[in-house]
């Protein structure tokens, strides 16, 4: 028999649009001994993170829980919960993940209508608005901030519009949440999905969600408890439509769980909620709009680098999510060779892309506690080593500099 050698993963430097690095109190809470899912000390837990979250999404709403999985875990169980076969389901894409929101609400029987723009753009709200009055649909589903493209859609005007015409409006904040404003109650965000592993530095594996009133009557009168510990009152509730056809992602039974009923659906992920109850800390701690400063910051200093050294970013500058940036691949070089170089020499990994931009651009992630000038100087000094050393054309220490000219420029106004 072969005995393995003790894990001991390589020290890296994650900028990477998720995962990223986990903050190390973090790391200390995943440590913590494990509690029975039924004991009070860890019922009080779950009921301490619920009103993190809420203070997180910026909402009032009830139900504010992790769905335990990752990020697609939280799209899949809303839209599993509240689609029914036959509905309209209108999706805007923008990227990658307005494709996964179609594919999953498809997949549960919807009528999916989608409208599309080029990748590295996103829709003016009037032409969302437009396609809604015109299809009529039962939910509008879109994607906040599109790390496939670097891409912040506004959501404001949508989400007005969407409550007027009764229309549910359920938004992937995944890449967002935690690193930029995003206002639950405000916007008309009827459910919204996060996820642990960006700007919250928690590892991958839960899906924070939050969703108001308007879902959760759907949710009921889809509601089914198993038999195995359904009550005799739960056996003859009269359901008004079609059961949710997923078990594990059932919302219903995920709220029964959740609630002062602690009825059983399955044994909660202990650690991972220690790490996120410590993770949301951090983040409340910090203060949000403290939080949503530092991430515009080292965004401004990665982009005045990347931009001294002569490289060019890709799309619109004005919808560009504050916590990904993408840069053009320059002309001649290989990316995935300089990304390889770059792990490998430095340690730092940065992201490629997929679809159309598969090859034509890296994304460099500033979220959570990747979010720091030290690993924003770091990354430009590597990249542009890795550049000169493959015969790219870039001007020699000038990142550094233009970098360091921001930060010095905040301390400056921060002393006024």
């Amino acid at each position: 028999m072969t005995i393995t050698k003790q894990l001991h993963t390589p020290p890296r430097t994650i900028m990477t649009p998720g995962p990223v690095e986990a903050d190390p109190r973090v790391l200390r809470a995943l440590g913590t001994p494990i509690l029975g899912q039924f004991d009070p000390a860890f019922t009080h837990i779950m009921n301490e993170t619920m009103e993190m979250l809420r203070e997180l999404f910026q909402t009032k709403n009830k139900w504010a829980f992790p769905v335990d999985g990752t990020s697609r875990a939280g799209i899949e169980a809303v839209l599993a919960s509240v689609v029914e076969p036959g509905d309209k389901v209108f999706v805007p894409i923008f990227g990658r993940f307005g494709y996964l929101l179609t594919e999953i609400a498809e997949r549960y029987g919807a009528d999916v209508h989608n409208i599309e723009c080029e990748w590295g753009e996103v829709f003016d709200p009037e032409t969302v608005i437009h396609e809604i009055k015109k299809v009529n649909p039962k939910i509008v589903a879109m994607v906040h901030g599109e790390t496939s493209t670097g891409r912040m859609q506004r959501l404001k005007e949508i989400g007005a519009a969407c409550r007027n015409q009764d229309v549910l409006f359920i938004v992937d904040a995944v890449a967002t949440i935690g690193g930029t404003d995003v206002k639950v109650d405000e916007w008309n965000i009827d459910a919204l999905i996060a996820g642990t592993q960006k700007c919250l530095s928690v590892p991958s594996g839960m899906a924070p969600i939050t969703y108001n009133d308007r879902i959760e009557k759907i949710i009921m009168e889809r509601k089914k408890v198993e038999k195995g510990i359904a009550t005799k009152a739960d056996a003859q509730t009269v359901r008004l439509r079609p059961n949710i056809i997923s078990n594990y992602f059932d919302l219903s039974q995920l709220q029964d769980y959740w609630s002062e009923r602690r009825l059983n659906h399955h044994t909660e992920a202990t650690s991972m909620l220690y790490a996120l109850r410590e993770g949301l800390r951090v983040i409340l701690e910090e203060g949000l709009e403290e939080r949503f400063a530092r991430h515009r910051l080292h965004e401004k200093a990665l982009v005045a680098g990347i931009k001294a050294m002569g490289l060019s970013l890709f799309g619109d500058e004005h919808s560009k999510v504050p916590t990904v940036t993408c840069v053009l691949i320059p002309p001649g070089i290989d990316g995935e060779t300089v990304r390889s170089t770059l792990l490998e020499q430095f340690g730092i990994e940065i992201a490629s892309s997929f679809g159309p931009m598969h090859g034509k651009i890296w994304r460099i992630g500033t979220m959570g506690y990747s979010c720091r000038k030290d690993n924003v100087l770091f990354t430009l000094a590597g990249l542009e080593a890795v550049l000169i050393r493959n015969g790219a054309s870039v001007n020699a220490g000038a990142a550094l500099q233009a970098a360091l000219e921001v930060y010095e420029e905040e301390v400056a106004l921060s002393s006024l």
